[in-house]
């Protein structure tokens, strides 16, 4: 994984010295800034030390949009959720991405074990799809709006290290983008297969609430706390 030439990245750290670090994807069509502003939202006094990487995901077209180019982290080649909506060579490429951020965590001095991974939407099908294959045992996964992508190969790849990793899965109840019932039944098909899943539910479409927000918060405190 870590072959893979680095994305470039807005940081933020939240003290001198680092000794966690959250790498936080985007969503379809935006760039590493987007969730930056959350950080404005968090009591950062609760976090040890933690650097916050918010990487922008490669240009590329994307099929549904008419082969428009924007920043994605996969292809989406068809609107219809019954079917297989993603391009699993973007994913896995992007797979690829995302394990040579998390080396050069690891080289800074930060290890798997205190690395949190989380993304919105695109953002999140990827780091699902990351985590669980993960070879080393990551301090948890944070899975906004978004769904597992590839899951008909997930058992037979699964990384046994994150078999017990932290999931903190959150989706609103109006989300025009990705259905709720679609989007819960990926949770539901992780719970099911033994991961030890936290699903939240929002009165929101697609994006985060206040109530949203303050969940997440304390998630990532008590996550980067016991790393």
């Amino acid at each position: 994984m870590s072959q893979s030439p680095l994305l470039p990245a807005v940081e933020f750290e939240t003290a001198p010295h680092p000794t966690r670090a959250v790498i936080w994807l985007h969503g379809l069509g935006a760039d590493g800034h987007d969730f930056e502003p959350i950080l404005d939202e968090f009591d950062l006094d609760r976090f040890p030390a933690t650097r916050f990487v918010f990487p922008h995901a490669p240009m590329r077209p994307v099929t549904v949009n008419g082969g428009y180019v924007m920043r994605a982290w996969y292809d989406i080649v068809s609107p219809d959720f019954t079917q297989r909506r993603e391009d699993a060579g973007g994913v896995r490429e992007s797979a690829e991405q995302l394990g040579a951020l998390m080396a050069r965590e690891n080289a800074r001095g930060v290890p798997d074990e205190r690395i949190v991974l989380a993304g919105f939407s695109q953002g999140g099908a990827v780091i699902l799809h990351t985590g669980l294959r993960h070879p080393r045992r990551l301090a948890g996964l944070l899975a906004l709006s978004t769904y597992l992508p590839l899951g008909d190969t997930l058992a037979a790849e699964a990384g046994p290290a994150n078999r017990d990793v932290p999931i903190f899965m959150a989706h609103g109840r109006q989300d025009g983008v990705i259905p709720y019932g679609f989007a819960e039944a990926s949770g539901q098909g992780l719970l099911a297969a033994g991961y030890q899943v936290a699903w939240r539910a929002y009165p929101a479409d697609h994006g985060l609430c206040l109530e949203e927000v303050r969940d997440i918060e304390d998630w990532l405190a008590t996550i980067l706390q016991a790393g």
